[in-house]
């Protein structure tokens, strides 16, 4: 019989205006909305909030669903943190988050879906950096949708994330999977959810991504 493809799709929505992000999910049939961020509100760019976003996507016809309590980047579970700082390994080993990412497997085998967080770049998000790296494990392809419309498999975006960090390359002694394990812990520990530290940057926080420096 045809066999499907399971593929789920992520997309940040940044500050877009809401036609711009609406015309980026219609132009790859996105028809479910899954969004991941802890707390669904953004002060900067209040089009995203949730009830206005579904409002915004029931009007073209996409489902909402949000799943921040199950695929959040923050947890209420304390035995997720070490020093205050959220653990994506841990985190993703919970009950809560494996009953989000079977929600997502079961919705992708019917539907197009696509997960929301905030920001631009997947590489700044745990949508990318936790939820991607555990869905592939189920044989998911992933894809993230970038601002500019184009979409980068996941396995690109990794092989971005090594070079970004600089990991090197040419090591004969380690396996093109420890350097992508190796990547992964390296910017997890710059992204994931710190809830000691004043937040100079927003990333992640509370859903707006905005640059250092951009709040005047």
């Amino acid at each position: 019989g045809l066999i499907m493809t399971k593929q789920v799709f992520t997309v940040g929505h940044s500050t877009h205006s809401i036609d711009t992000f609406l015309r980026l999910l219609s132009s790859h049939q996105i028809q479910v909305v899954a969004d991941v961020r802890s707390s669904p509100f953004s002060r900067f760019n209040p089009q995203f909030n949730r009830e206005q976003l579904q409002d915004s996507l029931r009007e073209v016809g996409i489902r909402y669903v949000f799943l921040g309590k199950e695929l959040g980047a923050r947890s209420d579970d304390p035995a997720c943190y070490v020093n205050d700082k959220v653990q994506y390994e841990k985190l993703a080993r919970t009950y809560l988050f494996q009953s989000g990412l079977a929600r997502i497997i079961e919705g992708a085998s019917s539907y197009q879906i696509a997960m929301m967080c905030a920001e631009k770049d997947p590489l700044d998000c745990h949508r990318t950096i936790l939820v991607a790296r555990e869905l592939e494990k189920s044989e998911h392809e992933i894809k993230h949708i970038l601002a500019n419309g184009r979409v980068e498999k996941h396995s690109d975006s990794m092989a971005r994330l090594v070079a970004q960090l600089e990991i090197p390359e040419d090591d004969m002694f380690r396996s093109r999977e420890d350097m992508i394990a190796d990547a992964y812990a390296k910017q997890a520990e710059k992204i994931a959810y710190d809830r000691s530290a004043r937040q100079t940057r927003t990333v992640e926080q509370d859903g707006d991504s905005i640059e250092v420096g951009a709040i005047r």
